[in-house]
């Protein structure tokens, strides 16, 4: 067991929860200013196409419409966009059904809208292309210059490698390879707060209200785009619903509603529809893997070779990559890495971005060939799972051995699992289990802690808690570390003006950074108590950081090991979870109320993802047919099971208080563990997601 805190490692309630249930709590679309207006996107309807030509004459004369932004008088780039190309708020051509054409400020939505259906725009329909090999395919049309597989780092046209070991030497040495494919689809990251931006000049200052996960990040790039120095940019955001990913940076909403404020010298807010938010915001980057992979007779894995295709849209946005290879020892390992360009919306960050259609994947493929040699998963794992990151660093604390055996005795895996298939019935009953990691980084942030003379700490830090209770943990390390009541600690959040850097709420790092810099900035302000004494009257004492610790030589993650049965009816194709067990190791628990609210998230959100979510678009015409909350399937309340949350709470020397990532770990096992319930509930394995009614009809007929 470690060592019990104080403070830190109790259940408390957030400590803005009063706001956000009573709706007191200002979110982006709750900000009015004075003579605001309102603007609305036009979207492309063509998935590729030149503008020919763009007649806003109709809609300008409208009385009340104040602004129009096209291509044709805005060559703003955003940088964000895209990691590999320039792209433009407004590009012609359009690549994708939701592209951007034009943006309409006016007095309100309504007339809004009726002003973008005024606006005539001449297209010259280009071919396209949506599935992700067909555009490497030598007559595929081109979506950018020099092909449609995305350039690397450097500029070159070539697969992303990465390898150990002697992959050929690997398989020679194996007793049984095993060859398979799976495929996974586009996501939408369904956040509950579509996309708001509410932008103000003053004078040559801009101020920018957003829905982002970095206030921080948003700024800089703001400044960037914009030509402004960072004095001169402030950008807000209080609260927000939720992210998964694709709220952090500055958005194509944050820099349209700002150069509409200044072209409309008025105060403006640019909302997008539900349909807009799914088509317009990026999702989760579709995959087509392939897997080679070899073991020795006693089940040892001697060579894993994964080739896998990452659809990326039309703009390079985000890694496309996989992960799934690094759970596993293996002495032979190769994987290669397409990000290619299509028509399809844009894929980029959602919740551990590369991770859960990685090892849904790879997992699937461990599960069978553990059915296939006779062994129980759990031993398998068990022989197989990592020891070393890439079997040579160390990592600084390690519990997916424990989270394994603990798990499977907490679900009773024994009794409920069985050979594939050998259930009897119109419903039939299997469990499964998957593995997972995620990284706990160390990094750069800053924290502010001011005491006044009354014993009362305020604490300033960058973050705007995108459902994680980030500020109650920051809260929660701050009287930890200056040995006060949480009563007494009172955060000061959201502010460009009035917070330090933080790294942003993205890839599970606010804990580790931002937690770390509180931790730094309390020393310091110790030290100044101590020498001083308490401030007096309206003094104040202030420590003021800046941190960047780093790791060498070692690896630091969070490990999940996941066990679900499920419920399959084989006469209509329904899916029910019955029962779902997962374990964490997340290093020390800040708060474990909130902590395993997250854990739960996202299996909801990774059940979600194997069952139902999807972008469907019609192939004839590349039009997306169901985007919006309905038509993909996101699961609901009255959906979610009952999900069981055990900690395995390792000693860390690293970060604050040996505290690890826990936001994004539970999303990453979540697929697989499902998807191999089915297969020992029916005997048949479900190669591609969502694993939808029809797919299993299909298998099981």
């Amino acid at each position: 067991m470690i060592e019990k805190l104080k403070q830190v490692g109790n259940s408390v309630a957030r400590i803005d929860a009063l706001e956000r249930v009573t709706g007191r709590a200002t979110y982006t679309a709750d900000v009015y200013l004075p003579d605001m207006i309102t603007a609305r996107v036009l979207r492309s309807p063509h998935p590729h196409a030149h503008i020919l030509s763009i007649d806003v004459s109709k809609a300008l004369a409208m009385a009340g419409v104040h602004a129009i932004l096209t291509h044709e008088n805005c060559d703003v780039v955003w940088t964000t966009g895209d990691k590999r190309n320039k792209r433009y708020l407004f590009n012609n051509p359009v690549r994708f059904v939701g592209d951007p054409v034009a943006a309409v400020a006016a007095e309100n939505r309504h007339l809004a809208e009726e002003a973008m259906a005024k606006i005539k725009v001449e297209y010259e329909i280009l071919d396209f292309v949506i599935d992700t090999e067909e555009a490497l395919q030598p007559d595929a049309v081109k979506i950018r210059p020099g092909g449609n597989l995305s350039p690397d780092a450097k500029g070159k046209h070539e697969p992303e490698v990465y390898s150990r070991g002697d992959i050929e030497k690997g398989f020679s040495a194996s007793d049984h390879v095993f060859e398979d494919a799976y495929a996974s689809k586009h996501q939408s990251n369904a956040q509950m707060e579509p996309r708001t931006a509410v932008a103000q000049w003053e004078g040559d200052k801009l101020t920018v209200w957003t829905g982002t996960q970095g206030i921080s990040n948003c700024q800089r790039d703001l400044c960037r785009d914009l030509d402004l120095p960072r004095e001169k940019v402030r950008v807000v955001c209080q609260y927000m619903g939720g992210g998964f990913g694709n709220k952090n940076q500055c958005q194509d909403s944050d820099l349209m509603a700002a150069i509409l404020a200044k072209q409309a010298d008025r105060p403006v807010k640019l909302e997008f529809t539900r349909k807009g938010d799914f088509l317009g915001v990026h999702g989760r980057w579709p995959t087509n893997q392939y897997y080679k992979i070899g073991v020795d007779k006693d089940g040892l894995l001697q060579a894993i070779q994964v080739r896998n295709y990452s659809g990326m849209g039309p703009y390079r946005k985000g890694t496309g990559s996989l992960v799934g290879t690094e759970l596993y020892r293996c002495p032979h390992v190769r994987r290669e890495i397409y990000p290619v360009y299509t028509n399809m919306t844009v894929a980029a960050n959602f919740r551990a971005p590369a991770y859960p259609q990685g090892v849904y994947g790879i997992g699937s493929m461990m599960d069978h060939i553990a059915h296939e040699l006779n062994i129980d998963p759990v031993e398998f794992h068990l022989k197989n799972s990592t020891r070393q990151y890439l079997d040579k660093i160390p990592y600084t604390s390690y519990g997916l051995a424990d989270c394994i055996r603990q798990g499977a005795d907490i679900f009773e895996w024994e009794k409920r699992w069985h050979q594939a298939g050998s259930g009897v019935g119109p419903k039939v009953r299997g469990s499964g289990m998957a593995i997972g990691l995620f990284g706990a980084r160390l990094g750069r942030s800053s924290a502010v802690l001011r005491l006044d003379s009354e014993g009362k700490l305020w604490v300033h830090v960058g973050v705007t808690d995108v459902g994680t209770g980030a500020k109650t943990t920051m809260a929660m390390i701050a009287a930890e570390a200056m040995e006060m009541n949480l009563s007494e600690v009172e955060v000061v959040w959201g502010d460009t003006d009035r917070c330090p850097y933080s790294v942003g709420e993205s890839g599970s790092r606010t804990t580790g950074f931002t937690g770390y810099a509180i931790l730094e900035a309390a020393k310091q302000l110790k030290q100044k108590l101590e020498k001083q004494g308490l401030p007096k009257g309206d003094d104040m004492l202030i420590a003021q950081v800046t941190t960047e610790p780093k790791l060498e030589g070692v690896a630091r993650y969070g490990f999940a090991a996941h066990f679900v049965e499920v419920e399959v009816d084989i006469e209509l194709g329904g899916v029910k979870v019955l029962k779902y067990v997962a374990m964490q190791d997340s290093g020390r628990i800040v708060n474990p109320l909130t902590a395993t609210s997250q854990v739960r998230g996202g299996i909801i959100m990774g059940i979600g993802m194997a069952l139902h979510e999807e972008l469907l678009y019609d192939q004839r015409t590349g039009v997306p047919v169901n985007p919006g909350y309905y038509g993909a399937r996101v699961m609901t309340h009255l959906d979610a099971p009952e999900i069981e949350v055990h900690f395995i709470e390792t000693e860390d020397a690293y970060g604050p208080y040996g505290i690890k990532s826990a936001g994004e770990t539970p999303i990453v096992p979540s697929v697989a563990a499902v998807a191999n319930a089915i297969f020992n509930a029916t005997g048949h394995r479900m190669k591609e997601l969502p694993i939808s009614r029809d797919k299993i009809l299909g298998a099981v007929s």
